[in-house]
């Protein structure tokens, strides 16, 4: 039988160079790790602590104890906003029906259910936060495609780091230096604008995981973890990386000998055989099914599962060595969020089952190309763009000091150099990469199996395209007056519009920590003035009216996103509300609003699980409908009309779901689709170009990134049209050289160059549409114009006309 934490890789730590057998510690490294695993069912579960435990004389959570509460929104402005964000998506008759079930509601069950939000709400941090996390943790199906996030990073610029190993090691220590950054509190608070923001989240990045249950999963946390975990060819390593004090106790160049002897070892398991047993498939699985896979892991007498299992919880995070080198772009994307799927001989060999989705994975292929990929129930984008941010750039400044001693630090303090320290102050760790082999049982092969090609069809039913255009970007929108965001967002729905004739829900999400605990608050992007704008874009409008229009849509997205950045939107108002009611309905939230507890006993603290709920989705059902109370069966028991309604549905199935996040340290962020006929969008806005990468089940997702880009090109051109004497902004030295007398050399070349492009962008196409003449589209908008023109106009129109159609160049 196969042991527990076998098999010490020791060639690189040994004298003679050969590989050492058994464990130097076996108590650290199985038993350990199984105590440490059993003590997250109790405190350490608690998605919801408040952190005081760690808010000692520090900077990061300084702050904490002065931010505000996030405020419950006024019940009539929601409904009112509400209203507003439904009405462009609506006919008028399906609009007037949701009007009439927001005023039942503001006349019958919404003062009601406000005041029994504001009752529970009084001891909570926020008063979203628990029915965010069930939203999250009672999700049954895959986390793969569906929740987890990626962010690709740019390449290392030094190019004697872009290889798998060194690229490796660099990300390993600089996420380590982050780690104890963050538990010295000695990271600095994040700000905007000078005020400071929730720092909560980065307490929950390191030594977490997510762990499903029969009743939903659970988020466990080993906050004092020291080890992370290696995965590669889909087999599993670890080794510790930090001291009791969170010091680091390797060095770049002993972590990079780690990773080429967990690279060489794995390397001699043929990758068909190594498939056959790669666990990591099974976290991407459905979750009630991976609760039981997890009780069959620990229950096995005899086994060492538990202890592995145990190990992989409680880890700081996954580090994914790749055996392959996707191309740039989508393919990079792809692995990057759900890994390659590549069967050989009926074995899948992709880097799919290279995986546990239940962390933080740090992903880095052979050819040194890394991402992140992160486990989303308690962390937003922003705080891992952070982290992810403040990695890369140490892995810079490490190597500016290599050249230059005095170069700067971005960590108040840094650990003492491990190749400098007494052995004996490392304390109990064990540095050699240590080999999890587990027992493979029949049932488990079995499950894996099944797995595997459940996986497979879910890579297979979703397509990726990127966009890298670089024809302008932040500085080129901000000097025309718009907001950067706004303005993608008008691309988005201009784009949608120009390839299918109408505006679907979008949802952009806008981060609120300046409050406590703050997540975020959903930005409805459509509105009557976005819709007003593309319609006049694809109609025959002159160039001015377009652009005005397009200033007012942006004006207007700019005004929404302020507001829900303040807690002020209403979507996470209204699911509250939402959440309360069925409560109230299971008997958890009594009809005097006093908290009970889930399983009878003392009311819940902050700091107190509740244990998992069902409520999943934020969409209206027939089964949520017809939910049978176990309180009292009074009218109380009917569903709000408001959430009944089909605008409640509408507004909850997102067709395009966005997300503005990233920096120059990434290239790429994206996720997958939130619904089966909509588009997943990750874009981040640079200074001179803007990255996207869309992902949907198959929907002509590249032709909808080429409209984007065509949209790009064109708006551009309309600007400039507009903009008399507009060019995007000049250098002060390059101002003053215009003023100067004398004819500049090449000036007149490059005027020539200036007006043939000029030329061309005025061909440009949307996906095979010309602007000025966009076929069936034009004419379908033009059609109401036509109907109103006089008999005798059209006949002198017609009168004018050449026998036959002449084509247009710029129609192909």
């Amino acid at each position: 039988m196969a042991h527990g934490v076998t098999d010490t890789l020791a060639a690189a730590n040994s004298e003679d160079g050969t590989v050492q057998k058994g464990t130097n510690d076996p108590q650290r490294s199985a038993e350990a790790a199984k105590e440490s695993t059993k003590a997250l069912s109790e405190a350490q579960k608690d998605p919801l602590t408040n952190g005081k435990s760690h808010q000692k004389a520090g900077v990061t959570f300084a702050a904490q104890d002065k931010l505000p509460k996030l405020p419950i929104p006024d019940l009539d402005s929601s409904c009112k906003k509400y209203l507003e964000a439904l009405e462009p998506l609506q006919t008028n008759g399906e609009h007037e029906d949701t009007v009439n079930s927001v005023n039942e509601f503001l006349k019958g069950e919404g003062p009601e259910l406000q005041d029994k939000l504001k009752k529970y709400a009084t001891d909570k941090s926020s008063y979203i936060e628990q029915f965010w996390y069930d939203s999250y943790l009672n999700y049954d199906e895959s986390v793969v495609l569906n929740l987890n996030p990626f962010f690709l990073l740019e390449d290392d610029p030094t190019p004697a780091r872009n290889n798998q190993v060194t690229r490796a090691a660099s990300l390993v220590i600089s996420a380590l230096s982050f780690v104890r950054a963050v538990r010295r509190e000695e990271l600095p608070p994040d700000t905007i604008r000078g005020a400071p923001l929730c720092m909560f989240q980065y307490s929950r990045i390191f030594g977490t995981a997510r762990i499903p249950t029969d009743h939903g999963c659970q988020i466990g946390q080993d906050d004092g973890a020291k080890h992370m975990v290696v995965l590669c060819r889909g087999q599993f390593y670890w080794f510790d990386v930090l001291d009791d004090n969170s010091d680091l106790i390797m060095t770049e160049k002993d972590l990079a000998v780690n990773l080429q002897v967990v690279v060489d070892d794995a390397a001699q398991t043929p990758i068909h055989e190594a498939a056959k047993g790669a666990l990591g498939v099974l976290s991407t699985e459905n979750r009630k099914t991976w609760a039981g896979l997890r009780d069959v892991l620990t229950q096995e007498k005899g086994s060492n599962n538990a202890e592995c299992l145990g190990i992989v919880d409680s880890a700081l995070f996954i580090l994914c060595l790749d055996y392959t080198s996707p191309s740039p772009g989508a393919d990079l994307c792809m692995n990057m969020l759900c890994g390659s799927s590549e069967v050989v001989k009926g074995v899948q060999v992709g880097t799919c089952t290279n995986r546990w989705y239940d962390k933080l994975q740090i992903i880095v292929c052979e050819n040194g190309s890394a991402g992140i990929n992160f486990e989303h129930t308690g962390v937003d984008g922003h705080t891992v763009l952070r982290m992810t941010s403040d990695v890369y750039t140490d892995t810079i400044l490490r190597f500016a000091k290599t050249i230059n001693g005095q170069a700067p630090s971005l960590w108040a303090s840094t650990s003492p150099d491990p190749s400098k320290r007494d052995p004996e102050s490392f304390g109990d760790v064990s540095t050699t990469p240590h080999k999890l082999e587990w027992d493979m049982q029949p049932e488990l092969q079995t499950a894996l199996r099944f797995a595997e090609t459940r996986l497979a069809d879910l890579i297979q039913q979703n397509e990726f395209a990127t966009l890298d255009f670089g024809g302008y970007g932040k500085n080129f929108m901000t000097s025309m007056g718009f907001s950067p965001d706004a303005f993608v967002q008008m691309a988005f729905q201009a784009a949608y519009y120009g390839l299918y004739g109408r505006v679907e829900c979008v949802y952009e999400p806008a981060m609120t920590k300046i409050f406590l605990h703050g997540r975020t608050e959903a930005i409805r992007a459509v509105t009557n003035e976005s819709v007003d704008f593309v319609k006049t874009f694809w109609g025959e409008n002159p160039p001015a009216q377009k652009v005005e229009k397009l200033k007012k849509a942006c004006l207007n997205h700019t005004r929404i996103t302020k507001e829900c950045s303040k807690a002020q939107g209403q979507d996470r108002h209204l699911y509250a509300l939402y959440c309360v009611w069925q409560r109230v309905m299971d008997g958890r939230i009594p009809d005097d609003a006093e908290q009970s507890p889930p399983n009878g006993g003392a009311s819940r603290s902050d700091t107190e699980p509740e244990k998992a709920s069902h409520e999943r989705s934020t969409s209206s059902t027939s089964d949520e409908r017809a939910a049978k109370p176990k309180k009292k069966p009074d009218q109380a028991s009917v569903m709000p009309l408001i959430f009944a309604d089909a605008g409640w549905a509408r507004l909850n199935n997102t067709i395009l779901s966005t997300s503005n996040c990233g920096n120059p340290s990434l290239r790429q962020f994206g996720f997958g689709p939130t619904s089966p006929d909509g588009f997943g969008i990750g874009y981040i806005i640079k200074d001179d170009s803007v990255s996207i990468c869309a992902s949907s089940k198959h929907r002509q997702t590249k032709r909808f990134v080429d409209a984007i880009e065509a949209y790009f090109s064109e708006i551009r051109r309309l600007l400039k049209m507009t903009t008399k004497g507009s060019r995007l902004k000049s250098s002060r030295a390059r101002e003053v050289e215009t003023q100067r007398l004398g004819r500049r050399v090449g000036g007149e070349k490059e005027r020539v160059q200036e007006s043939e492009e000029s030329e061309e962008e005025e061909d440009d196409g949307l996906g095979g549409y010309g602007f000025f003449d966009t076929g069936t589209l034009r004419a379908a908008l033009k059609s109401g114009e036509d109907a109103k023109q006089k008999p005798s106009e059209r006949a002198a129109v017609n009168a004018r006309r050449q026998v036959g159609k002449k084509l247009r160049l710029d129609e192909y």
